[in-house]
């Protein structure tokens, strides 16, 4: 992809995913098309204008991702940790100057908040011990929980202690909210980042299990079972079927 000679400003937008981008907490967009930054030789362009990640980052001097001005990506809790890393706050787009390509970030403010409540360690804790630290963490919530998007992330929960939860303090929560996920974690279930070799396409089954690990289950789901039982049935239907499926995605820019 290489500009033409004689005109005053010569743009390129594009659609895609270069190495490495958002895999490490699994915030790209499937289905996009891989690209090599050699191919899009950004010297020799004004400016890159790139889309399909949904967090705004400079990959050079006149090439950046816009991101997007909503959470929509598959993982919105990934995509809040990218923007700290990034030093950003939250969503906007961007303003680019040219020449020189001066890139400004505007802040857009969303109508309502992804809220990520504190993580809870709860291993030896009673359902009545861990009932008290759910509400601790929902009443010091700022904002408050209110009609916003809230994640509540706990680890090391056993079946038996989220049978027993306070479910109707649960519902509550979730009456109050947008949308309220309380997100426990069995203990054979382990923190594993999502990550990949640059470059390497992961394989149909590969991208089931990782959509379905960071997928919002209702609380009395085993994820375990439901990822291995997903992941086997894409499996059965490649071997019987010998099926090729090709995903495609939106990304914002």
């Amino acid at each position: 992809m290489r500009p033409q000679r004689g005109t005053t400003f010569n743009v390129l937008a594009v659609h895609g995913q270069l190495p490495g981008t958002g895999e490490r907490r699994g915030t790209m967009e499937y289905g996009g098309a891989p690209i090599e930054l050699q191919d899009l030789a950004p010297a020799q362009w004004d400016y890159v204008a790139l889309g399909h990640y949904h967090v705004a980052h400079q990959v050079e001097a006149n090439a950046w991702y816009a991101g997007s001005l909503e959470y929509v990506a598959p993982n919105p809790w990934g995509q809040m940790s990218d923007e700290a890393e990034y030093g950003l706050r939250g969503k906007g787009y961007l303003l680019v100057q040219l020449p020189a390509a001066k890139v400004e970030f505007r802040h857009v403010p969303l109508v309502r908040r992804h809220v990520e409540l504190p993580l809870i360690e709860g291993k030896g804790l009673t359902p009545k011990e861990l009932d008290e630290r759910i509400a601790a963490a929902v009443a010091g919530a700022k904002p408050a929980i209110d009609d916003q998007i809230v994640r509540q992330l706990v680890f090391d929960v056993s079946r038996g202690t989220a049978r027993d939860l306070d479910h109707a303090a649960i519902r509550a929560c979730k009456a109050r909210a947008l949308h309220f996920q309380l997100d426990l974690r069995r203990p054979e279930v382990h923190r594993v980042e999502a990550s990949g070799a640059g470059g390497r396409r992961q394989t149909l089954p590969e991208t089931v299990q990782e959509f379905l690990e960071h997928r919002p289950l209702d609380a009395d789901l085993d994820r375990a079972e439901f990822v291995r039982l997903g992941v086997e049935y894409v499996a059965h239907v490649g071997r019987d079927g010998d099926v090729a499926v090709e995903g495609e995605g939106e990304g914002g820019s």
